[in-house]
């Protein structure tokens, strides 16, 4: 049975303060809901206070926003998956549709980063989803497709570190999201496309939706067959609203 899983994703949002604060009113607020796997992605400079806040009770896992294509050297800027690892992460998101298309992050781009974090033992949060005009254009499924393919090229001890995150780009901060029928369908594509290698690893994989999920849609989302639960943006930076999209997976 696939477990139900609940990302924030804070992008770059909350300073240190701010963080620390929503951290702990969160943590006041979990205690009944230990079935769903709870992780928090802040920004590079939050992940470590925030991990020795995690690290004393287990109840949220650690991720990162992104992760350097690079493991080491000299690249300004850049944070590697080692680094990562070492601050106490468990998670790192790849791929995210900010990231292909204000940061230019090609398909190549992202298998160099997801292979260097699942080699550094951080387990993964992939992100694939279409644009509004490849939608309207019915081409959304063959994008989609093609973003797989980086995950298609894993073997299967690689897999079980891997979650997909289905992300309808039309529907990111917008307050519009996709229907329970529209992100159930393609929800069942990707599980379907993942078959083609691993019936049994399409069964085990999780989906998340990432598209303007809320405390008000969430239970209809979470409640489709193949939507093991969700990659929370601007709805996670609010923790009432955050709490209830974790109840919506319990």
């Amino acid at each position: 049975m696939r477990p139900k899983i609940v990302a924030a994703n804070w992008k770059l949002n909350k300073t240190l303060n701010e963080g620390l604060d929503l951290v702990q009113f969160l943590l006041s607020k979990t205690n009944e809901h230990d079935n769903v796997i709870k992780i928090l992605c802040p920004t590079f400079p939050l992940l470590y206070p925030i991990h020795q806040i995690l690290d004393k009770n287990k109840k949220f896992y650690l991720g990162a926003q992104n992760c350097s294509a690079f493991e080491r050297g000299a690249y300004t800027g850049e944070v590697s998956a080692a680094i990562l690892k070492s601050v106490g992460c468990d998670y790192v998101i790849i791929g995210h549709s900010e990231r292909r298309k204000i940061f230019n992050e090609t398909e190549d781009i992202l298998k160099e980063k997801l292979h260097i974090a699942l080699k550094e033992n951080l387990k993964v949060i992939y992100c694939v989803g279409e644009e509004l005009n490849q939608r309207q254009e019915k081409l959304h499924f063959n994008v989609v497709k093609n973003q797989l393919e980086n995950i298609l090229s894993l073997n299967e001890d690689q897999l079980i570190n891997v979650i997909i995150a289905y992300e309808p780009v039309w529907a990111i901060g917008t307050g519009i999201n996709a229907t329970p029928k529209q992100a159930q369908e393609m929800h069942q594509f990707i599980r379907e496309t993942i078959a083609t290698k691993s019936t049994e690893m399409a069964n085990n994989i999780p989906i998340l939706y990432g598209g303007s999920c809320n405390a008000s849609n969430a239970s209809q989302l979470f409640a489709q067959k193949d939507i093991d639960g969700g990659l929370i943006g601007s709805a996670s930076l609010k923790g009432d609203e955050f709490i209830q999209i974790i109840y919506a997976a319990s």
